[in-house]
C-alpha cells in the first residue's frame, strides 16, 4: 500500500504538501491538489485514520443511534436505510458507526458515544416533536442531519417528505372520486411525521368540507394486525356508519385493511377504496397487491444519498439553511381506488 512519502517521491513534492493536498487545505493550489489525488487513487493510497485526525481533527466516522424493538417485522425501513446510508457515506470516504439506544433519556446514547471522541457527527432518525436531541447536540456544536423534521420550522440540516402534502394529495384524490366518509389509519403520533400527517388529514378533510368522526382516525405502531383489527371494527359497522375509503400510513397497514375487507365480503374498490403511503420497500410492494395499491410514493432508499451528503457537507462548513430538503411524494393511481359506492354520498348511510 502506498504511503504519503511514496506519492511525494512520485510527484516530486514534500510529504507535508501531499498531506495538505489530500486533506483539502486551501493553501494548496487546485492543480497540485488534483495531481496528488489522482496519484493517490492510482497508487492505491488509503489514509491512516489516526494520522488524518491529528491533521484535520476529524475521524471520518459518523454515528447513528437506533432503538431496537422486540418485533422488528414492522421496522423494515430500518434495514433499508441502514444499508443505503452505509454505501452513501462510503462514497464520501466516511464510515457509519451504529449503536443501540437502551436508555430512557434520549440524549444518553449520544453522550456516551461522544465521550469516546471518535465521531464527526450524527444522523438522527425517528424525530419527535420538540426533539430533545436537537438542543443537546446544538449546544455542544455537534453536526447532525435529521431524517425528517421535529417541527415545522427548524434550523438544522434535514431531508424528508412533506407529510401534510401526502395527506392533501390522498384526501384530494378520494374526494374527487366522490368519497365523503374517509378514514385514516396512522402510525404512532408520538413521532413527528405521524403527528404531522394527522394534522394534515384533518386540514385536508376540512378543506373539502368533510366531517371526521373520531372513529375514523386511529394511531398505533404500523403492522398488518393493527390494520386488520381497526378496519374490521370500522367496516363491520360496530363503530357507526362505515367508511367508503381508507388511507393507510404504510403498505403493511393496507395489507391488513384489504384482508379485513375480504373477510367481510367487501370488494376493493367496488365497496371500499384503499390507498397508502409507500416507502417502496422490497418486502411488500404495492404493485403486488390484489388489486394493485394506489399510493403516495417516496422510496426510503432515495433518502440515503442526500442524508449522507447533507451531513458531510455540514461537517465541511456548509450552512444548515442550505442543507434542508423537503420533497413531495409522487401519487400513483392503481386499481385499489375507485368511485364512491352507491349511497356513499349520504354522510349517515
Amino acid at each position: 500500500m502506498a504511503t504519503l512519502k511514496d506519492i511525494g517521491t512520485e510527484l516530486g513534492l514534500s510529504v507535508a504538501t501531499v498531506s495538505r493536498a489530500l486533506n483539502g487545505f486551501p493553501e494548496v493550489n487546485a492543480r497540485t491538489r488534483d495531481r496528488v489525488q489522482q496519484a493517490a487513487e492510482r497508487m492505491g493510497y488509503r489514509p491512516n485514520r489516526i494520522a488524518q485526525r491529528l491533521v484535520t481533527g476529524r475521524s471520518g466516522m459518523v454515528g447513528m443511534i437506533v432503538k431496537i424493538r422486540p418485533d422488528m417485522s414492522s421496522e423494515m425501513t430500518f434495514f433499508e436505510i441502514l444499508t443505503g446510508l452505509t454505501a452513501a457515506l462510503a462514497a464520501r470516504d466516511t464510515d457509519l458507526v451504529l449503536a443501540v439506544d437502551q436508555a430512557d433519556d434520549p440524549v444518553v446514547p449520544y453522550q456516551r458515544m461522544l465521550e469516546r471522541g471518535i465521531l464527526d457527527g450524527f444522523i438522527l432518525n425517528a424525530p419527535v416533536p420538540d426533539d430533545p436531541r436537537v438542543a443537546w447536540l446544538q449546544a455542544r456544536g455537534i453536526p447532525f442531519v435529521m431524517h425528517g423534521q421535529s417541527d415545522a420550522q427548524v434550523d438544522y440540516p434535514f431531508y424528508g417528505i412533506d407529510n401534510r402534502a401526502v395527506m392533501a394529495d390522498s384526501v384530494g384524490l378520494l374526494a374527487a372520486l366522490g368519497h365523503r366518509r374517509i378514514a385514516f389509519l396512522n402510525g404512532e403520533v408520538r413521532l413527528a411525521f405521524a403527528a404531522d400527517r394527522r394534522a394534515g388529514f384533518r386540514a385536508a378533510m376540512a378543506a373539502e368540507g368533510l366531517a371526521v368522526p373520531e372513529a375514523f382516525i386511529a394511531s398505533d405502531q404500523p403492522g398488518e394486525s393493527y390494520g386488520y383489527a381497526r378496519a374490521l371494527a370500522m367496516l363491520s359497522g360496530r363503530l357507526g356508519p362505515r367508511p367508503t375509503a381508507v388511507i393507510c400510513a404504510s403498505t403493511v397497514i393496507a395489507a391488513g385493511v384489504m384482508q379485513a375487507a375480504r373477510d367481510l365480503a367487501l370488494a376493493v374498490p367496488r365497496d371500499l377504496s384503499v390507498m397508502a403511503h409507500d416507502d417502496a420497500l422490497p418486502q411488500l410492494r404495492a404493485i403486488n397487491f390484489s388489486p394493485t395499491l394506489t399510493v403516495t410514493r417516496a422510496p426510503m432508499r432515495e433518502a440515503c444519498v442526500p442524508l449522507a451528503n447533507h451531513l458531510i457537507d455540514h461537517i465541511d462548513g456548509v450552512a444548515a439553511a442550505r442543507l434542508q430538503t423537503l420533497i413531495r411524494a409522487e401519487v400513483i393511481v392503481r386499481n385499489s381506488t375507485g368511485p364512491v359506492p352507491e349511497g356513499g354520498h349520504d354522510p349517515w348511510h
